[in-house]
Formats: C-alpha cells, structure tokens, sequence
C-alpha cells in the first residue's frame, strides 16, 4: 500500500509473513511452497533531501547482537542487520534509476516496524523481507518508475540476493502479493549473473526467472489458522547453512526430502486452489487433504533435522505441534524453524481452547494473527 501524508511524505507498508508448508525445499529453484502475508506490517515514510540521504528507525538501533557457543568457541550470529537490506534496495533501484537515464535525487527513509514485540524480540514475521518491500515501493513511486506488483516483486528479490545470496524470496512475494499464494523460488545464481553482465532493466521480466512461479491461493475453507511464538527468536540463515552442511544437496536423502515436500505441499496447493475455482482433488475433502498435507510437512522436517543434526523442531514447537493433533488439527513449525513460530489450521469443531490451555501452560503465546488480504495483480510464471 502507498500513499502520500499532509506532509508530502511518500508512505508505503508492507506486511509480514509466515511460512505455511515447503520450508528448506524451497531454497531448491523450483521447489514449492506455501506462505500467507500476515496483518503485522511494516512502514517506510521516504522524503526528498538535498546533497546527502538519510535511514532512520527506532526499532532497528536497539536489535542486539547475538552470539552462541559451538566446537571452535564463541561466535556471533552474523545475519544481516535489516539496514543492510534497506541499503540494496536503494542500489537496486539507484541502478534501474540510472539505466532508465532518469536525474539522481536524494531521499530520507524513516522506518517503523510492527512485526516485533514492545522489547524488540523478532517474532519470524519476515522484517527483512518486509523493509525490502516496502523500501522498493517507496522509490518507485519516488522515481516514477511504474512497477507492477511483479516488477517490485523482482527489484526486491534482486536486492535480497544481494545480501542474502540463498534467500528463497518466500518472504518477498508474500509481503509484495498478500493473502495465499503459492511459490515457487527462481535460480538466484542465474538472477545475479544476469544482473552483473546485463544491469538491473535488463534483468526485469527477462526470462532469467523462469523457475519462479508466485500463484494465488484461497483460505483453507473449514479450517481456522492459529499462530503459536515459542519466545525464542532464530536465525533462519544460521538454520539453513546449518542444514545445507549437514546434508549433500545432491544425495539420495535430500532427493527424497524433495520429493517428500513436493508431493505434500503440491497437495496443499490443490486444497487451497479448491477456493480459487480451481480444479481440485475429487475424492478427498479440501480440508482433510489440507491438514493431511500439513502432518506429513511436519515429519518431513523432523526426519531432515534428525539427519542433518539440526535443532529445527524445539521442545516448544514439539508441545506446540503435539498439542495441535491432540485436538485433530495439524501443527507444525514455520519457516526454518529452531524458535519462533509454529502454525496450526484447526477445524471448526476441534477443542481449540484446551489446546490453548497447554500453550499458555508451556510459554507458548499465541499471537493473534490474521492474513493481510490480498493487494497487486495475480502473476505465475
């Protein structure tokens, strides 16, 4: 969303998001998955300046810096500090701006985030990608530019990857698009080769995307989602190269994680499609292959994080899950896992109150969370 305040302040916002199903898979180009933007947003007020430009956020300024204990000693958790992205964003465009040959101008970026707690504890809601999207929307409306919702889309992914080279961009077409949808991510080696020997305009709606696929999908008819936060922030970056060096991405058992994923998520695109007038699986109810999908989503990542040695369902998404297919809904955890949140779909008649109960008995707190409707034009492809 994009306005202009009293004060001629361009203002944009952009939603979290959450992971529903497809998680580490997804980093494979190609591979899908499923994510909901959520109603926690992120904002970006972007004024013109003269000689010099500015970023300023309250929130970000107290982020501390983490540190863990492994075999070789203490290090620091070393994921990128969101300025970092606010600052690719601005190359990104700063070089579409140039090979449009349209006239340099500065700008101040003030940036308010809603996607933490009052503390500044991160609850996985996708700040990163969030300030990304928000930051390119921003200038483009600053610099005239008339992106489509894919256009932003793809000058967000290009800055992502500038900083993050593995991001699947799950998160980025959630907070450009809003509500379902399904993705799948493109081939990040070939987005940046193309953008070194071509530059930014060229690279655009170039066929260098091809493996990406954002698809519209309904809300799981029968089924409420329900947000638990374990109260414990992860990195997924640390999450993800934990797994990729505990696993060979080109063995027999990553092979057959893929194909596990695919089978489920692909599911869980059919039972959420079934919403959209979409062809649908006959002879299975939507919402009993949508939960279906989930159980299966939720034992996958727990066979990867048993072979890989890596701690993606903690004690506290495991209370939190168990409790969910205790009340026959399916639970499970979201995004690279290790912390932050899990997510439930619950049918209408399930006992959500006594799982509730077991949540707030175990620290777990449920969020109340809503999908930020849909925004932008639908693209696959």
């Amino acid at each position: 969303m994009t306005r202009t305040d009293r004060a001629g302040a361009i203002v944009t916002r952009a939603p979290g998001k959450l992971f529903v199903a497809g998680e580490y898979a997804v980093v494979s180009p190609g591979e899908p998955s499923v994510l909901i933007a959520v109603d926690r947003y992120l904002t970006v007020s972007l004024t013109e300046s003269v000689d010099a430009g500015s970023i300023h956020s309250p929130e970000y300024s107290r982020m501390p810096v983490r540190w863990t204990r492994g075999e070789d000693g203490l290090t620091l958790d070393r994921e990128h500090h969101p300025y970092d992205y606010v600052i690719a964003a601005i190359e990104a465009s700063e070089g579409l701006r140039a090979e449009r040959g349209l006239h340099p101008r500065f700008f101040d970026l003030h940036i308010e985030s809603g996607l933490d707690d009052p503390s500044g504890r991160k609850f996985g809601l996708g700040s990163s990608a969030a300030v990304t999207v928000a930051t390119i929307a921003a200038i483009d409306e600053f610099y005239g530019f008339g992106l489509d919702a894919r256009g932003r889309y793809e000058l967000a992914m290009l800055a992502t990857i500038a900083v993050a080279p593995n991001a699947s961009g799950g998160d980025v077409a959630a907070s450009t698009y809003g509500g379902w949808i399904g993705y799948r991510s493109p081939d990040r080696d070939r987005l940046r080769a193309a953008r070194s020997e071509h530059g930014v305009a060229a690279v655009l709606g170039s066929d260098a995307w091809h493996d990406a696929e954002i698809t519209r999908l309904a809300a799981p008819a029968g089924l409420d989602l329900l947000v638990g936060w374990t109260g414990h922030p992860a990195s997924t970056e640390r999450l993800v190269s934990g797994v990729s060096r505990g696993t060979n991405v080109t063995g027999d058992a990553h092979a057959g994680f893929l194909e596990g994923s695919r089978d489920c998520v692909e599911d869980l695109w059919r039972a959420l499609a079934a919403g959209t007038g979409d062809e649908q699986d006959a002879t299975t109810p939507p919402d009993r292959l949508a939960l279906d999908a989930l159980r299966r989503n939720r034992r996958l990542l727990q066979a990867l994080g048993e072979r890989t040695g890596v701690t993606i369902e903690t004690d506290r998404l495991r209370i939190l899950c168990d409790a969910a297919e205790a009340i026959g809904a399916a639970g499970k955890p979201s995004g690279a896992g290790g912390g932050d949140c899990g997510i439930v779909l619950a049918p209408a008649d399930a006992d959500v109150a006594g799982m509730l109960r077991v949540w707030e008995t175990n620290d777990i707190r449920h969020l109340t969370i809503g999908v930020h409707p849909p925004e932008g034009e639908h693209h696959a492809g």
